[in-house]
């Protein structure tokens, strides 16, 4: 197993940046997350209203993980959404799910897609993983559109499987796997 040592990461893309949290995101990170749009694609764990505290609690975790698998979006210098790795266990310890949002400002750029590839090729190259998933819910076309871009397979359907916001929700299984 590899392991990657836990260093700040800012890489450059076109269209975003993706790096390393800093406690200075803490009210960006709480203007952008507090969106009853965002919330309702996102597990109850995401906070709904999102405080400036809630931001400044999740970088202080984000930071303090190592290696690191939680990292900002960054547009124009700001960091206006997040993507981050949930690491399996046990015999499940090479995969990953990977989990992301962006700004309502910001939706529709290929933002997401640019940075689901990036921290794809990181849970790969760096953190040594041989499968990265995701599991938006079924009503998510737009987040399903991102995964086929950055060209995850949907591998099925989870019916059911999902309770938010007082409904039973289907959630598609989408996955990349190591080339």
């Amino acid at each position: 197993e590899r392991r990657a040592r836990n260093v700040s990461l800012h890489l450059k893309l076109k269209r975003c940046d993706v790096r390393s949290w800093k406690m200075a995101d803490a009210g960006p990170l709480a203007r952008h997350a507090d969106n009853r749009k965002i919330w309702l694609n996102l597990r109850d764990a995401f906070p709904h209203p999102y405080r400036m505290e809630d931001g400044a609690a999740y970088i202080a975790r984000a930071t303090a993980m190592d290696p690191q698998l939680s990292f900002a979006i960054e547009v124009g210098g700001s960091a206006v959404g997040g993507i981050s790795l949930h690491k399996g266990v046990d015999v499940e310890r090479f995969g990953a799910e990977l989990g992301y949002w962006l700004g309502a400002p910001f939706w529709g750029r290929g933002i997401t897609t640019a940075a689901v590839r990036l921290v794809s090729a990181y849970a790969f190259e760096t953190c040594g993983l041989e499968r990265v998933f995701a599991m938006p819910y079924a009503r998510n076309a737009a987040s399903a559109r991102v995964l086929e871009k950055a060209e995850f397979v949907r591998e099925g359907v989870l019916r059911r499987h999902a309770f938010k916001d007082g409904v039973f929700e289907d959630q598609w299984l989408y996955a990349t796997l190591r080339k």
